[in-house]
């Protein structure tokens, strides 16, 4: 029985051969030794599926009666009771609303929890981010809901900003328009959270650099990676010589694009960089001009030139 069984370092084991392998009787709930037939455990819980469902299965119907994971972001460690839509005629009233709501059984507050964290899914999910980013994301917004320091503001404000701010920290920054594109919020007031958010939880962002976003622009531009090589150089060397003060990262990045690219056999326009970037062209004209001027200083040196440089377009 499991009285003659030995507990080494917490591990269950047969007093006899405590290094044999011990095979679990699922139907029994019994823990037998391998070497000896002892049974080391009786009535071991089995902490498997309940269930087992079949992709081919056409009824939809789970059968399981177990809940989903545990989320320690709500407040009832996601322990609250959740009905099921009504199938029956037992489930509808006289009218035919259903009798039993899910609102008496969740608080206010897991309600805008879960509220945010399906609206920061879905606009990870519009523009492709990986689900770090989305739990830490989620973890923000749980930190500024808690603390009540943004009162007043919306909750998917509060949930855009968030998802900047953990893109950022987790080093592939989103740009204000990006974010903007798949949230309901103007760019405005999620410039406002972000500052409000940063703030109220006394963290802070690394900087934006040329860097951040040069990859992304150029994979979606179909560039190849001379071009987009000459670019990352182009855009570097444009900020360590202070040839373009007081221009964002976004900007010089798109300005270096478009100069190797007119530079290479793989040209592209200023309209067609803009619309990747979220610039418009007046502003990558404008970094274009400011790095035309040393643009025999600013490619590599092993660069292969289609276009030379003094053939380059001038603005």
């Amino acid at each position: 029985m499991a009285s003659t069984s030995r507990l080494d370092n917490n591990k269950v084991c047969c007093y006899a051969h405590p290094e044999s392998p011990l095979i679990e009787d699922y139907r029994a709930g019994d823990m037998i030794c391998s070497e000896c037939g002892l049974v080391v455990g009786d009535r071991v819980i089995d902490v498997g599926s309940e269930w087992r469902t079949f992709s081919n299965e056409k009824s939809g119907v789970d059968p399981s009666r177990v809940g989903g994971p545990e989320n320690p972001l709500l407040s009832g460690g996601d322990l609250s009771t959740i009905i099921g839509p009504g199938t029956g005629s037992a489930s509808f009233d006289a009218f035919g609303a259903p009798k039993y709501q899910n609102r008496r059984t969740m608080s206010s507050s897991d309600r805008s929890l879960i509220s945010a964290f399906k609206e920061i899914s879905s606009m990870a999910d519009r523009i492709n981010l990986p689900k770090t980013i989305v739990d830490r994301a989620n973890n923000l917004f749980k930190q500024v809901h808690d603390g009540k320091n943004l009162k007043g503001r919306s909750n998917d404000a509060k949930a855009s900003a968030c998802l900047y701010i953990a893109c950022r920290q987790e080093g592939v920054p989103r740009t204000f328009k990006e974010i903007c594109a798949v949230s309901k919020i103007s760019k405005k007031e999620i410039g406002r959270c972000f500052k409000l958010t940063l703030k109220a939880l006394e963290t802070s962002v690394d900087l934006i650099t040329t860097a951040d976003f040069m990859c992304r622009f150029c994979a979606n531009l179909d560039l190849p990676n001379m071009v987009q090589r000459a670019a990352t150089h182009i855009a570097k060397k444009a900020v360590e010589m202070d040839i373009v003060p007081g221009r964002s990262p976004i900007s010089v990045a798109a300005a270096a694009i478009y100069m190797a690219s007119q530079a290479s056999e793989h040209k592209r326009s200023q309209k067609e960089i803009g619309d990747i970037a979220g610039v418009a062209d007046v502003t990558i004209r404008q970094s274009y001009k400011l790095m035309y001027p040393h643009a025999a200083k600013l490619f590599p040196e092993h660069f292969e030139f289609t276009t030379p440089i003094d053939q380059l377009p001038q603005m």
